[in-house]
């Protein structure tokens, strides 16, 4: 008797098994669907990006063809749109990325648009030109119409490409640590065993920035506002300055980087209180800011 009530026991706990080991199999299965089914909407969705791009580059390429007066501007907006095709075909896809290429498929659809509306004003341009070439007035002020025009037209590009090409950062923290006899160093929210400050930051990808030597500035206020280390002084193009703690130098290839400085202790021991580091790129402006806290 009780070797059949175990043989029963048994039974019921395959049959069990059974029945977890089929609901395994199929939430897993679900999954594996699931993620396919993501793949092929970003899959197809990169390759809408894509075609767009070069959709706009083939629009360019026509006009290029087409105009001669604006060919400069023309060939710039076709250059850089076929840098953000590169940076598409080689970028894994993920919803975050496409979205914002998907704005920025937007934003150079307006620029094209602008840019071909400006083609056309040109031919009308040229076409009275031709046909006032007879009287050299009318063809001096056509033309000096013409080149302020274009003066505008350029400072408007020019600012677009300046904001464009601008460093961003995707990370920033700042770390209070102790540096142990080993050189080892450890975070510490304690003012008293703080050395050092360990600022670090990561610089977004941009494919349109100028490469070279780069230099941030490192604001660090104590909890009176004041700035420390050496408080360097710097002022801008516009007559806008800032006074600061440390300039950080890196070399910039237009791919995401990793940028690490120290501030090291002041005359004295770190204070209790509340501190705020800022930092600004190398025409002072405000890249982002941290607070944190030393017991």
């Amino acid at each position: 008797m009780t070797e059949t009530k175990s043989n029963n026991g048994l039974k019921v706990l395959a049959g069990l098994l059974g029945v977890v080991l089929l609901g395994v199999i199929i939430y897993t299965v679900s999954l594996y669907q699931e993620k396919k089914k993501t793949e092929a909407v970003l899959t197809q969705e990169k390759s809408l990006v894509e075609a767009d791009l070069n959709s706009l580059k083939s629009e360019y390429d026509k006009a290029i063809l087409e105009s001669n007066a604006t060919n400069e501007e023309l060939v710039t907006a076709r250059d850089n749109i076929a840098k953000y095709l590169d940076s598409v075909k080689t970028m894994k896809a993920d919803i975050s990325s496409l979205s914002r290429y998907r704005r920025q498929v937007g934003v150079l659809k307006a620029e094209r648009e602008q840019l071909l509306r400006q083609v056309d004003s040109l031919k009308t341009s040229n076409t009275l030109i031709a046909m006032q070439r007879d009287s050299t007035y009318v063809q001096l002020e056509k033309q000096t119409v013409f080149n302020d025009s274009l003066v505008v037209q350029n400072t408007q590009l020019a600012d677009v490409v300046e904001k464009g090409s601008a460093l961003n950062l995707t990370t920033f923290n700042v770390d209070a640590v102790k540096e142990r006899n080993s050189g080892k160093l450890v975070s510490t929210s304690r003012s008293k065993s703080t050395d050092k400050l360990k600022i670090c930051f990561t610089v977004a990808n941009n494919v349109i920035a100028q490469a070279g030597d780069r230099e941030f500035y490192l604001e660090v206020l104590d909890p009176q506002g004041n700035v420390l280390g050496e408080s360097y002084s710097k002022t801008n193009d516009n007559g806008a300055s800032v006074t600061y703690s440390k300039g950080t130098n890196f070399y910039y290839e237009n791919q995401k980087l990793d940028v690490c400085d120290y501030i090291n202790k002041p005359a004295g021991d770190f204070q209790k209180g509340n501190y705020m580091v800022n930092i600004y790129d190398d025409g002072l402006k405000l890249l982002g800011n941290v607070q944190f806290t030393l017991k």
